[in-house]
């Protein structure tokens, strides 16, 4: 399973890619705006020359023909965008014509099983279903990953899975046993898959015998 990092904050994607576990960025309008940017298309272009991996970027038009549109001039932005269409009806039918045009694109917003089959049916390179807003409303989020990855697999979809919304690093653990693709992370979480109590009080305790073996205490 690979790891994005779901954020607009060109700091913290330096310090994930630097970690070398980072393959990938997730962002959105509101990401790129809540991390200072003005303009979307600097902030895009600015993570894909530090990432230089899939860079998922959302369109804002509600008709297919101004998702088309816009996704058409966003794929142009940098070789790594790729463009963020919703599951619904007129997504689909956008998806359907990027793909049909070489585009890359997520499929966004996915809640049902249904909405990913015909995502990938569609052409759609990703899909990502939000695990934590299905949990916040009582369904199993990550059970429907684990039914997508069972789903694509039986027929041999290409489209991968991209377990979204994902809140802490038990979620982590689940999308890597559901089978998911990629897992898109916030940087706190991140830190938090990186970081166990066990481990920090091992480090000290091997740094006080080196100190005392060293006559240092």
């Amino acid at each position: 399973m690979r790891l994005y990092l779901d954020t607009a904050e060109i700091d913290l994607i330096r310090k994930g890619v630097k970690l070398g576990v980072i393959s990938g960025v997730t962002t959105n309008p509101s990401l790129v705006y809540k991390a200072g940017w003005t303009d979307y298309k600097s902030a895009v272009q600015e993570i894909c020359s530090i990432v230089k991996g899939p860079v998922s970027v959302e369109v804002l038009g509600q008709e297919s023909k101004s998702m088309i549109k816009e996704a058409r001039a966003m794929a142009k932005w940098s070789e790594h965008v790729v463009i963020k269409i919703p599951a619904c009806e007129a997504g689909l039918e956008a998806i359907s014509a990027l793909s049909n045009e070489g585009i890359r694109v997520n499929m966004t917003l996915c809640f049902s099983l249904n909405q990913a089959l015909l995502g990938a049916l569609a052409g759609a390179a990703y899909v990502s279903p939000f695990v934590g807003r299905l949990d916040d409303v009582g369904e199993n989020g990550m059970a429907l990953v684990a039914d997508i990855v069972s789903c694509f697999s039986r027929y041999g979809f290409s489209t991968q899975v991209i377990a979204a919304s994902i809140r802490h690093p038990l979620h982590c653990v689940a999308a890597a046993q559901a089978g998911a693709h990629i897992a898109t992370v916030p940087y706190g979480v991140l830190i938090q898959m990186v970081n166990h109590p066990l481990t920090t009080v091992g480090i000290a305790r091997f740094l006080e015998d080196a100190q005392k073996a060293a006559g240092k205490v």
